[in-house]
């Protein structure tokens, strides 16, 4: 499996504009655009103190069904889409998507 770099702009304790505060990492991957012409979004799981930027593994996607904004999700570590939604639930809540799991090329 390739590794892949996100560069982390929403750490662990964030806090937005609407009062939420992140209990993940969450940033960008460089050079990979995504639907809606930005830099590819993606959640790391499993670091648990802020980061600036993380190497991990794609291990799943979360599809959108109301928006071309997917966001990948990174780690060195395997986790059910039951665990991948209780820790991204924070702001996928207010969106329509479902969690696809990756298959693994190892």
């Amino acid at each position: 499996m390739k590794k892949i770099k996100v560069i982390v702009d929403r750490p662990i304790g964030y806090k937005d504009e609407f009062g939420n505060i992140y209990p993940i990492n969450y940033g960008y991957i460089e050079g990979i655009m995504a639907g809606d012409g930005e830099e590819q979004d993606a959640y790391i799981l499993g670091e648990n103190k802020p980061l600036d930027c993380f190497e991990g593994f794609l291990i799943a996607y979360v599809r959108r069904r109301d928006d071309n904004e997917d966001k990948w999700v990174v780690s060195n570590f395997t986790f059910s889409v039951s665990e991948i939604k209780e820790q991204i639930n924070f702001i996928e809540q207010y969106f329509d998507s479902y969690i696809e799991l990756c298959e693994s090329s190892e």
